[in-house]
């Protein structure tokens, strides 16, 4: 899957919010949102009326870089929600949750998706005592996402446990820092997910 190589604090100058996409960084002064409250490019500054569509647009595009999902997977949990019971939207965060890069991040393993997406592509990881290390593999309720016996050494995951310390872990996962694992208890609900997305938008965009 093609990725955004660009600077990642673009995305978030662009959606005129904090996205968290460099971890630790999103928290200080030097965060680029704080610095530079604008879009980016020669017009970055100016004001410009959006259209529905492009309300529409950009709620999806916000909710892809979120996540790290490029557009063909992005319509393929699109179409798993909507073939779903229950809100599409609603399921559609629930499916984007249950990665397993984003399990690990919430775990405090990473200090953002992109690095615990990075560490899962490096086999670091093992689900039900098996490795994994497809970022896109969905966790089902009652899965232990842990660190491989042979990685626990690693500095950079004993690093991100203890800054993300304090960091609150879901209600739907349970945390054993001691172990290095987590496990899933439920899927996650709509009241679980705490990033700044109006999914109905994603739904009629692609309903039109």
């Amino acid at each position: 899957m093609s990725r955004y190589k660009d600077e990642q604090c673009r995305i978030c100058r662009r959606e005129g919010q904090k996205l968290f996409l460099k971890g630790s960084r999103c928290y200080t002064d030097k965060c680029s949102v704080t610095r530079r409250n604008y879009a980016p490019g020669e017009h970055g500054q100016g004001r410009k009326k959006i259209s529905e569509y492009g309300t529409q647009l950009r709620e999806k595009q916000k909710t892809k870089a979120f996540y790290g999902v490029g557009e063909k997977q992005f319509r393929k949990y699109f179409e798993m929600a909507e073939n779903k019971k229950g809100i599409t939207g609603e399921n559609l965060l629930q499916i984007l949750e249950s990665r397993l890069d984003n399990v690990v991040y919430r775990l405090g393993f990473g200090t953002s998706r992109a690095q615990a997406r990075q560490l899962v592509n490096h086999g670091h990881f093992e689900v039900n005592g098996k490795k994994v290390d497809i970022p896109s593999y969905l966790i089902k309720a009652g899965d232990v996402v842990a660190v491989r016996e042979n990685k626990k050494d690693n500095k950079t995951i004993k690093e991100n446990l203890e800054v993300n310390a304090a960091r609150p872990v879901p209600e739907w996962l349970e945390k054993d820092a001691e172990k290095m694992q987590g496990k899933v208890i439920r899927l996650a609900s709509r009241e679980d997910v705490d990033i700044p997305v109006e999914e109905h938008l994603i739904v009629e965009l692609y309903s039109k």
